[in-house]
């Protein structure tokens, strides 16, 4: 059980995850493999599929706006790395408790690893993504400075603990009511288009919205990497303290729900 009366029992749930570090890092490599098993082009997908969407929505928008391309597509690719890791994190991880149902059955093992093996699966897609967003950016603004490329490093780990907490909870959702699946796909997709992803947020402010920037608890996400890569500035303490507040409420939500709910969790399956 997940953050017990004290200490030591918390410390005993970590040592029981990181002592099956192998069992659900195979189940990570298992789900990379599954995705592309029978493509030809394998995990070349993750690289083409931000490529084309950030050529797409240039074109698009260097035509209609007159966006400078060398400073957009730094921005475009930004925000869709992050964006698709945000997102993957919720409607996959919706899942995770449900695709490791046979698991959850058959091989007793924290709870907590279930929500893990699909953010790691991000992860992956994310780092290659984010790759890319940093070539395009020495590209488009130049070198950011030693700096503001080392603040990513707490950013990154940011991105680890509330991608889990929000598998976490829309996992331990789905249990119970099968429907947040498929909501959450639908909020993702009204969520993205009020969120400044892949358009300037200086459009919704002309347009007296802003304030939908400033209470979207993933806007901040979106500025921890765009600052240090196109701004060439570490996150001000502002942005960082809001996504440090939105992860970590995020976590003690869901170790407290995973607490409440693991040991009955199998029979709801």
């Amino acid at each position: 059980m997940i953050f017990g009366s004290d200490s030591s029992t918390f410390k005993q749930y970590l040592t029981e995850i990181w002592q099956g570090r192998f069992f659900w890092m195979s189940l990570v490599r298992m789900d990379l493999r599954s995705r592309y098993r029978g493509s030809a082009l394998g995990m070349g997908w993750s690289l083409l599929n931000p490529i084309f969407m950030t050529i797409i929505l240039c074109t698009v928008f260097s035509t209609l706006f007159g966006q400078d391309i060398h400073s957009f597509a730094p921005y475009v690719m930004t925000g869709l790395a992050v964006w698709s890791y945000l997102s993957q994190s919720m409607t996959l991880g919706c899942m995770c408790f449900h695709q490791s149902e046979a698991y959850i059955m058959q091989h007793p093992s924290p709870m907590a690893i279930y929500p893990l093996r699909v953010v790691l699966g991000n992860c992956f897609h994310f780092a290659i993504s984010l790759g890319l967003a940093i070539l395009l950016a020495l590209w488009g603004t130049g070198w950011p400075g030693l700096l503001p490329l080392l603040s990513l490093l707490p950013t990154l780990v940011l991105f680890l603990i509330f991608g889990w907490s929000i598998a976490c909870l829309f996992g331990l959702m789905t249990v119970h009511f099968r429907d947040v699946k498929h909501l959450t796909e639908v909020g993702m997709q009204v969520l993205m288009y009020l969120t400044p992803v892949w358009y300037p947020a200086k459009l919704l402010q002309e347009r007296g919205l802003g304030w939908l920037v400033q209470i979207n608890p993933l806007a901040p996400f979106l500025e921890l990497i765009r600052a240090p890569l196109l701004d060439h500035v570490a996150p001000s303490p502002m942005v960082f303290g809001s996504a440090l507040v939105v992860a970590m409420t995020s976590f003690c939500l869901a170790a407290w729900t995973l607490r409440v709910r693991e040991p009955k969790l199998i029979f709801y399956l």
